[in-house]
């Protein structure tokens, strides 16, 4: 029986200044890691972190790419994607408009996949602003669902459920390794 692979590429699109950077940090850095002062992603930076998988002795390594936000880095950015074995959509719960634009960036990674099945995460993070909340759980839900999607929400700055859209994609990617692998093993 084979391992499962090592390595798994995980891409995060979102609007800039919706704390995707610091979302990545937090998760690579085990909550040790929250940047208060920082400057926008420029290009692509490339985290790299291994999880376990639950209830098995496997691993998967995520190498995140964190992807700029500002329109005037996505070209240059495509190019560095390649094809992606998992997404993660980041916006801001308090930011209607990086909502919405998570549908431009869905289809734009969906058009390096070449069709392939790709899963992922939309994560609604800033939960700490509540107040200013200008997304309905129920609606970032039924979008997510709608698109095959899992919709988790955090808060970086208060540290709430960091890992959780993390750990969910390497749960995913883990499981349809191991679907591919079956469907292998039964053709030879």
């Amino acid at each position: 029986m084979q391992d499962p692979p090592k390595k798994n590429s995980l891409h995060h699109f979102r609007d800039a200044a919706v704390g995707k950077s610091a979302l990545s940090q937090m998760f690579r850095s085990d909550g040790a890691h929250f940047q208060k002062n920082y400057s926008m992603t420029a290009g692509v930076e490339l985290l790299v972190k291994s999880v376990n998988i639950s209830d098995t002795s496997d691993s998967v390594e995520l190498y995140i790419f964190d992807s700029a936000g500002r329109e005037t880095f996505t070209k240059a950015c495509e190019k560095m994607w390649g094809q992606p074995s998992v997404v993660c959509l980041v916006f801001d719960i308090s930011n209607l408009d990086s909502f919405n634009n998570c549908s431009r960036w869905l289809e734009r990674v969906r058009a390096h996949c070449n069709g392939l099945q790709l899963p992922g995460v939309l994560v609604g993070n800033k939960s700490d602003l509540a107040s200013r909340r200008e997304v309905d759980v129920a609606l970032a839900q039924e979008w997510a669902q709608n698109q095959g999607l899992q919709y988790f929400e955090t808060s970086v700055k208060e540290m709430e459920n960091c890992d959780a859209p993390f750990l969910s994609l390497a749960q995913a990617y883990y499981d349809l390794y191991q679907e591919r692998k079956r469907i292998t093993q039964r053709i030879c």
